[in-house]
């Protein structure tokens, strides 16, 4: 059930990241109620605020200790809109109804850091009052109770969520969807949760309980579709440096993670050759090798310039200036680099949703899950290129084929099987991804190839699994593929192996398969 937002209460601590969800609020003519520091932002801002004193008809008492512990309050949060009785009490004490609550706790995992630390040597009370003083009381109970009333309005309980929430109020009007209301509404319980165990864990540090990890939690604007609501838990400030453009969204981040699982295959450009891939829908659609950035970037773009469009892009060096003003002729999404120079982010800043991140560590991770049926599946990263390096074909391959193979091998393994790969000097030519056959994922990629003219004479081709016959090789063959690079494994290795042989191909078998469902 869609909801119109009317007023809003408005009491934070943090104001990172404030004043466009104030902006907005105020565009959409929504009444804002704030106290203390926060009131005092918002009318710096020039934007009417109304002051929570004036429902209370109270001061902000005990030195800050309760200012919202207040019916007048708490009526406008809990306050049922389809309960006749709620509605006309509502009406009687002049409580007005408040249909979004944006609060976030005093930080008091930061403060008992701080109080921890070697500065406050010899200052036990001073430490104790400081710590106790960021035990949160109202913010807690409001969030709480604008939680349990999600069926009415929508709760934001941390500063990771405003960037979200200013794109649901401008794209919706400033309404809400009750799934996205009960959405916020589970973030802001784990908020709540992971505060009070992290209370509960000073008071307590010989029986510690174990943390929840919402402090690590974001809503995106959307799921894989606008209605499907998304959240993302995890540290992105440790992987990157976000230098400009829109916030992430639930695709992004699953491109982004494709991409920076590629890119890492590869040493630096610093202490290797430049690599850069294009990335759509997680699979490789362009990728190259070459002697520079600018290059390696030229390449990719040639292997498959249609499907670029509104891709993920990264590489394994710096952009500078040419580069930049190369890739400004397309539309992207997102654009990841060890690097930019200064010139570099000049020209790729000038369009605003454009993503630019620093990719400052790969992911440490050394599992992978992902949800099912009604439990967790989960497995060790696919580490490596191949177990062995295994001539099986007519002929040893020539050391120009052994590096594009290598290279194809890569490739493949971040492609979506059935998979295929078509790579000649060091460019991915052709690619056959998503399959329900081999033989069609072959068919595929010389399409592919044949699509943007390329010439397959000399090309190789990486399987990232056995090939169960010999028409795989047979219709490379006839494409002109001159080398195969494939796991092995297969009962019927021997008729692939005879055409090689009879044609005078080079094969090699690495004995590992590199599925990706």
């Amino acid at each position: 059930m869609q909801k119109k937002i009317g007023a809003a209460l408005i009491s934070v601590f943090y104001k990172d990241g404030l004043e466009p969800v104030v902006k907005e609020l105020h565009r959409l003519g929504i009444v804002i109620y704030s106290t203390g520091g926060t009131q005092k932002f918002i009318e710096e801002l020039n934007i009417p605020c109304v002051p929570v004193e004036s429902l209370t008809s109270y001061p902000s008492i005990l030195g800050g200790r309760v200012k919202t512990l207040h019916p007048a309050v708490f009526g406008g949060i809990l306050g049922r809109r389809d309960v006749a009785q709620d509605i006309a009490e509502m009406k009687e004490y002049k409580i007005p109804a408040i249909d979004l609550v944006i609060v976030d706790l005093y930080p008091f995992e930061e403060t008992l850091a701080q109080a921890t630390s070697p500065s406050f040597a010899g200052k036990p009370e001073e430490a104790e009052k400081m710590i106790i003083e960021k035990i949160d009381i109202g913010g807690p109970s409001m969030i709480r109770a604008a939680a349990k009333n999600h069926k009415d309005l929508l709760v934001v309980a941390a500063k990771d969520d405003y960037a979200g929430l200013v794109e649901l109020l401008n794209k919706q009007n400033g309404e809400t969807s009750y799934e996205q209301r009960r959405s916020f509404a589970a973030r802001a319980f784990e908020i709540v949760t992971h505060y009070d165990i992290a209370i509960s864990n000073y008071f307590n540090p010989e029986n510690p309980l174990p943390l929840a990890a919402a402090g690590a939690k974001q809503v995106l604007r959307y799921g894989e579709n606008p209605h499907q609501q998304g959240i993302f838990q995890g540290d992105l400030d440790k992987i990157f440096d976000k230098l400009h453009g829109k916030e992430l969204s639930y695709n992004n981040l699953v491109d982004v993670d494709a991409a920076v699982q590629l890119i890492c295959e590869f040493p630096g450009a610093d202490g290797g050759a430049a690599v850069f891939a294009i990335i759509k829908h997680t699979n490789v659609c362009g990728i190259a090798t070459r002697a520079t950035i600018k290059e390696a970037w030229d390449a990719a773009l040639a292997g498959d310039p249609e499907s670029a469009f509104g891709g993920v892009l990264v590489c394994n060096g710096t952009i500078d200036r040419d580069t930049a003003n190369a890739i400004s002729e397309i539309f992207f999404e997102v654009l990841i680099a060890q690097e930019f120079t200064p010139e570099a982010l000049a020209i790729l800043q000038a369009k605003k949703n454009r993503i630019l991140l620093r990719l400052k560590e790969a992911p440490a991770a050394a599992n992978q899950s992902k949800t099912l049926l009604n439990g967790v599946l989960s497995q060790q990263n696919d580490r490596g290129n191949y177990a062995e390096w295994k001539e099986v074909g007519g002929r040893a391959a020539a050391e120009k084929e052994k590096e594009d193979m290598a290279f194809a091998n890569i490739v493949c393994k971040h492609l979506k099987s059935n998979a295929i790969a078509l790579v000649k000097n060091g460019q991915l030519v052709g690619k056959g991804c998503g399959q329900t056959s081999r033989v069609d994922a072959v068919r595929q990629a010389i399409e592919k190839a044949k699509q943007f003219s390329f010439d397959l004479n000399g090309a190789v081709m990486a399987s990232d699994a056995f090939f169960p016959f010999n028409d795989c090789v047979q219709l490379g063959h006839q494409a002109g593929i001159t080398a195969f690079i494939q796991p092995g494994g297969s009962i019927r290795d021997k008729d692939s192996i005879a055409y090689c042989v009879e044609n005078d191909l080079a094969m090699v078998f690495t004995g590992l398969r590199h599925f990706r469902h």
